[in-house]
């Protein structure tokens, strides 16, 4: 063979061999966990927001036009700031009939994943929660968002698919 016929061969094979080596960053399927467990002792909600950190970061540098780093954030208050406004407009928790003011904590980023974290203080009893939660529904219309509630040791659970976004628990 000659050298003009290995030619041939290797630029297909350099184009396979890095395609393949090149992280994928594309998940299949689009949900989010929104767990909120009622701390009886401290009278407090406990909320954590679990967003893929990719659609979380196109969402935001959309709805709010800056460019977003959830990862290594260069600016973390900045970046606190659009998680905070993105997540507080996008879940509303109604417990005992009334409107709870959600306070936002921070967030972190754990591999794939962007957390969120709430808290509602003085609340000293729950036996209704009604939850609406939009997070991502304005991405993709195949979201899914699984919320977990945590009321007297009691766990319910349920899913919401686009468009569905209420949900109630009573306890």
């Amino acid at each position: 063979m000659a050298a003009s016929d290995f030619k041939w061969l290797f630029i297909p094979l350099l184009a396979v061999v890095l395609s393949s080596a090149a992280p994928v960053s594309l998940h299949p399927f689009h949900v989010s966990v929104v767990e909120i467990e009622h701390n009886a002792g401290d009278k407090t909600l406990e909320i954590s927001c679990k967003i893929f950190t990719d659609d979380f970061e196109t969402i935001l540098a959309k709805n709010y036009k800056a460019k977003v780093d959830l990862i290594n954030p260069p600016n973390k208050a900045a970046m606190d700031t659009l998680v905070k406004k993105y997540i507080l407009s996008h879940l509303l928790i109604r417990a005992n009939g009334k409107q709870l003011v959600l306070n936002y904590v921070g967030f972190e980023n754990e591999s794939e994943a962007a957390y969120g974290y709430i808290e509602v203080e003085n609340l000293p009893a729950v036996s209704k929660l009604e939850i609406t939660n939009s997070i991502l529904f304005d991405k993709f219309d195949d979201q899914v968002n699984i919320m977990h509630v945590k009321v007297g040791g009691n766990r319910k659970s349920t899913k919401l698919n686009y468009p569905d976004r209420e949900a109630s628990f009573s306890f």
